[in-house]
């Protein structure tokens, strides 16, 4: 049988058992299930002039949409989504609200060679929504061209690619495959698990071939993972070329020739193959999750079954303690909350010095051997490379904050009371809280505790971080057993301010180290500021959640007592049939859960292989 239909099958059986034990927990499964999945991503990563963005314009049949020029070093990405009407806005994550664009001035937002419409800041993205076939079902991100792969841009690319779902990667038919393109698919190699590779321009150069088999013996030395993947030889010149032809049979056939055709076909069936392996991936964790909390409940139940006085004293006891470790002045585990905050923001402060410091040294470096035109891009790279360091600070404080929240959890709950709560929070139908400078909203004890268990997919420092995450890249948090997703802070460092910054600067060597000098001391500055805010903010959320699921737990015991004088009060006969009863699910549940997690592990190996071109 095959990988979907053993999980179609294992799905149905166990939802058949929730219905009959757990109906409130069936319902949450079926609806999580039954809402739309969040589009697959295919992020697309390219050289300066290797072709990516035509080739992007040319899949979207749309000459002309993504601007051509604006691989000039650039930190903009553009987004493309589907929607009735054109529209367009710039993105500024963290720091101001959307400002309108018109499409016809995309290149002014994207490409550091053209002036911005007066008045307005670079955006870290630009969202393009449109009417196109293909964006209704896949969206697609164009990376801004880099200078070489394993630039500060690579490296950006590297962070973009691994949180997409697939990424799409240009080289073009002049030459075989650079030392920083190998190198740059070396370092993604663990953190990509589907690349589309395509072979741009072939109309250009006769001797595409010979490059096409020189890329994949160089695949195969230096990049072993993807020894064997498909090259989609494209045209997007002669793409454009079919939509003048004299005649419907010729249009036919330069399109075909051009190669995109069936390179659109092979994101669909790969891209959106493997998004519907990650929905049933979801499925399988929800599920799994619903029957950790029903495998505690029956394991109570049997015990109050067979040894019920002895049940309700325990759980009077415990009853007790968390009562009074909720009402104590001293709250023990308050303490020790506020000394893993500071140890976080000690930590903190000496990562922030160490990673300026070297971006700094970096950058020197980089200026005393820049000729003209590399000391005119710089600015934007240390505009790439703030963006970066500011990225790293907020996923390191995201899960230092998981940690801390699995180090106190762990010691005010045992294994089965943080499957209970975790079951009871993951049904709350909460938005997950994404910790943000300067909007705030007031939040509900349910957002709180997802914050505390890292249930969180905040935007970070722009949507390429959010639209593919939590999709797979979940893993389990040690002892809580339970699957979470990084907490992301939005520390808001915006291009806008940095690139206006760099747009001053004159071309004196001397000029640009005091400038960098001085734009990184303001970064750490800022970045410091930023961390701190948060810190104070996850603190008073962290607090507040562990005093609710305290409260949620002494409620939960309280029902629980009630289930015990309930069971003590049964007839022998009635209690015998219904403990058989009990076991009899409990074996379902238990070897439901373990088929779960075996399944799991299949889904998140499985390939979808791509139709071969």
């Amino acid at each position: 049988m095959s990988l979907p239909k053993q999980v179609a099958q294992h799905r149905e059986v166990m939802l058949n058992l929730l219905r009959e034990v757990a109906p409130e927990s069936a319902k949450w499964v079926e609806e999580l299930r039954g809402r739309r999945r969040r589009k697959p991503t295919v992020v697309t990563i390219g050289e300066t002039n290797r072709g990516k963005s035509s080739l992007v314009n040319a899949l979207l049949d749309q000459p002309g949409l993504s601007p051509v020029d604006a691989d000039v070093a650039t930190a903009t990405y553009l987004v493309f989504g589907h929607a009735d009407e054109w529209e367009a806005r710039a993105c500024y994550p963290g720091t101001l609200a959307p400002v309108p664009v018109d499409i016809g001035q995309l290149v002014n937002w994207v490409s550091a060679s053209h002036d911005l419409p007066e008045g307005q800041l670079p955006p870290r993205y630009v969202e393009v929504d449109g009417p196109v076939g293909l964006l209704s079902e896949i969206s697609i991100v164009d990376t801004p061209g880099v200078g070489g792969l394993e630039s500060v841009h690579g490296e950006l690319a590297a962070e973009a690619a691994a949180s997409a779902t697939a990424l799409l990667f240009v080289v073009d038919a002049s030459a075989p495959f650079t030392l920083g393109e190998l190198n740059f698919l070396q370092n993604v190699g663990d953190r990509v698990e589907t690349v589309i590779f395509a072979l741009a321009k072939v109309d250009q150069f006769r001797g595409w071939r010979q490059v096409l088999e020189a890329n994949q013996s160089l695949l195969r030395d230096h990049a072993p993972r993807f020894g064997d993947a498909v090259f989609h030889p494209v045209s997007a010149r002669m793409y454009e070329m079919a939509r003048k032809a004299p005649s419907p049979e010729t249009m036919a056939m330069l399109q075909e020739k051009s190669g995109l055709t069936a390179l659109s076909d092979a994101l669909r069936e790969l891209v959106i193959g493997k998004a519907a392996m990650l929905a049933e991936a979801n499925t399988m964790r929800a599920l799994t999750t619903s029957l950790d909390e029903v495998k505690v409940q029956l394991a109570a139940e049997c015990r109050a079954l067979t040894t019920g006085a002895e049940e309700a004293k325990v759980l009077r006891a415990r009853k007790e303690e968390l009562t009074a470790q909720r009402k104590s002045a001293t709250r023990g585990w308050q303490v020790k909350l506020r000394g893993e905050i500071q140890r976080t923001r000690i930590e903190n402060t000496h990562e922030v010095s160490r990673e300026m410091r070297d971006m700094q040294t970096w950058f020197r470096q980089a200026i005393d051997v820049a000729d003209r035109d590399a000391l005119a891009a710089l600015p934007a790279q240390v505009d790439a490379a703030l963006q970066l360091v500011s990225r790293r600070i907020s996923y390191s404080v995201g899960a230092r904050l998981n940690k801390i929240g699995e180090t106190v959890l762990t010691g005010l709950f045992s294994p089965d009371e943080l499957a209970i709560l975790q079951a009871q929070y993951a049904r709350a139908g909460q938005p997950p809280v994404v910790l943000r400078t300067p909007e705030k909203r007031p939040g509900t004890s349910e957002d709180k505790l997802m914050v505390m268990m890292g249930i969180s997919g905040g935007v970070g420092l722009g949507k390429l971080a959010t639209l593919p995450l939590g999709l797979f890249g979940a893993a389990a948090a040690g002892t809580l057993g339970v699957i979470v997703a990084p907490v992301t802070i939005v520390l808001g460092l915006g291009a806008g301010w940095w690139i206006s910054r760099t747009r001053r600067h004159t071309q004196d060597k001397l000029h640009m180290k005091t400038w960098l000098t001085d734009a990184i001391a303001d970064a750490r500055a800022t970045l410091d500021q930023m961390v701190a805010d948060q810190l104070i903010q996850a603190e008073q959320e962290l607090s507040l959640a562990l005093d609710d699921a305290l409260g949620r737990r002494i409620g939960a015991i309280e029902e629980e007592l009630r289930e015990v004088d309930k069971a003590m009060r049964l007839g022998a006969t009635e209690r015998s049939k219904r403990l058989q009863a009990v076991n009899q699910h409990l074996a379902q549940v238990e070897s439901g859960i373990q088929t779960a997690k075996a399944l799991l592990a299949r889904i998140r190996t499985a390939k979808v292989k791509p139709a071969t071109t």
